[in-house]
């Protein structure tokens, strides 16, 4: 759970000085990048962490 936190701040700082800063759109692009692998971790933990419960 820290490492999707951290991933999602990473991803914000990012984006946000690629809008800010001019000629730095590709920090944009990575920002979003680094938010997708984010969701995609986060989603895959969660679908692993639920199949191991047993069956009642």
């Amino acid at each position: 759970m820290a490492l999707f936190l951290l991933l999602l701040l990473v991803a914000v700082v990012l984006g946000i000085i690629g809008v800010t800063a001019e000629g730095l759109g590709f920090l944009l692009a990575v920002g979003i990048v680094i938010f997708a692998a984010a969701v995609i971790f986060f989603a895959v933990r969660v679908s692993r962490r639920a199949r191991r419960r047993p069956v009642r």
